[in-house]
C-alpha cells in the first residue's frame, strides 16, 4: 500500500481492508503517536465537509503531521479560474499525501493520475467513498466481531450514495446477504446488482423496512442528498420516506446496531439515540483511527 492512492475500493483487496482494521486498532488503543512528524498533509475539500475532513486533520494532528489546504473552492484559485489538473501539481510540491474531496465523479482518479504524491479519495460526486467504508468495515467489525456472513440492511438514498456503493464492494469479500430499501426512484443501479449477481450474493429489494427489520444485524441508514437532485419536487417526495424510530427497534436482534455516515436529516427520530443499538457517533469516532491506518500505510510508517 506505500506510495498507492486510494481512490477507489476497489484499488485495495481483501488482505488490504483487513490490514487497516488491525492498524485502526492499534491506533484506537494508542492514538497519538509522532510518526508523522515533518509530513504535511493537504486536505482539499472542493464540497462541504464535517465528520471527513475533521477527522482526517485530527488524524494527521494526533500523528505529529501538519495540516494544509482548503474547505471551500471560493477561498482557492479554483475560484479565479484554476483547473484541478494546476491545483493538485501545485498543491503535490507542498505535501506528503493529498485528501480530496470533489463534486466531479472520477475527479480523484484523475488527480491521483496527474499528482506525484498519494491522493486520498474523500468523496467524489455519487461514486465513492472509500474511506468512509474502511471505517463502516472497522464499526462492523467491532460490533458483530466479525465480517462474514451478515445480514446487512441498508436504507434510504441507494441511487446516489457513495457510501453506500463503495461498502457493497468491500463487504461483497465477505458473504454478506443484503436487503435494499428504497423508493423506485432512489434505487441502487444496476450496475452494482450486476457486480452482486456475478458474485453470487443475495440481495433483496424492498420499499418498506419494518416488516423485515428484525432479521437485521446492521441497518445502515442514509439520508436523501438533497444537492444531488436537479428537481427540488423530486427532493420533496422522497425526503421523509424513512424515518427510524426508537419503538421500531424492539423486536431487532441483540446483536444489531444501527450506521449511518451522517450528516443525518429526518430519517433517524434522536430517541434512538439513547438506545444501546445507536452506533452511528462512535462509527464517527473510529474514523479517526481508521484513517490515521489509512495515513500511516500510505506513507509507509507502518
Amino acid at each position: 500500500m506505500k506510495n498507492k492512492s486510494l481512490i477507489s475500493i476497489n484499488d485495495y483487496s481483501k488482505e488490504d481492508y483487513l490490514k487497516i482494521l488491525d492498524l485502526a486498532e492499534e491506533f484506537e488503543n494508542n492514538s497519538v503517536q509522532k510518526i508523522l512528524e515533518g509530513k504535511v498533509v493537504a486536505t482539499l475539500f472542493f464540497e462541504p465537509s464535517t465528520r471527513t475532513r475533521l477527522s482526517f486533520e485530527s488524524a494527521v494532528n494526533k500523528l505529529g503531521g501538519k495540516v494544509i489546504g482548503f474547505t471551500d473552492a471560493a477561498s482557492s484559485s479554483v475560484q479565479k479560474g484554476e483547473t484541478l489538473k494546476d491545483t493538485i501539481m501545485t498543491v503535490a510540491n507542498y505535501s506528503d499525501l493529498i485528501v480530496m474531496r470533489h463534486p466531479i465523479e472520477g475527479s480523484a482518479r484523475y488527480a491521483s493520475e496527474v499528482s506525484k504524491v498519494p491522493v486520498v479519495n474523500a468523496g467524489d460526486g455519487a461514486n465513492q467513498h472509500p474511506t468512509q467504508t474502511l471505517l463502516d468495515l472497522y464499526s462492523i467489525k467491532k460490533t458483530q466481531g466479525k465480517l462474514e456472513n451478515l445480514n446487512i440492511f441498508i436504507v434510504g438514498d441507494l441511487k446516489y450514495g457513495r457510501t453506500v456503493h463503495s461498502l457493497l464492494i468491500a463487504m461483497s469479500h465477505f458473504n454478506p446477504t443484503f436487503n435494499f430499501i428504497s423508493p423506485d426512484f432512489l434505487k441502487m443501479p444496476d450496475e452494482y446488482k450486476l457486480f452482486l449477481d456475478e458474485k453470487g450474493i443475495k440481495y433483496y429489494e424492498h420499499s418498506d423496512f419494518t416488516k423485515y427489520i428484525d432479521q437485521a444485524d446492521i441497518v445502515y441508514m442514509t439520508r436523501v442528498q438533497k444537492e444531488r437532485f436537479s428537481d427540488p419536487i423530486e427532493y420533496e417526495k422522497v425526503k421523509n420516506v424513512y424515518i427510524l424510530k426508537n419503538k421500531m427497534l424492539e423486536n431487532t436482534k441483540e446483536n444489531m446496531r444501527i450506521l449511518h455516515p451522517l450528516p443525518r436529516v429526518n430519517e433517524i427520530n434522536e430517541d434512538v439515540d439513547a438506545n444501546p443499538k445507536a452506533y452511528y457517533f462512535q462509527q464517527a469516532e473510529n474514523g479517526v483511527y481508521t484513517r490515521q491506518a489509512i495515513i500511516a500505510s500510505i506513507l509507509g510508517l507502518k
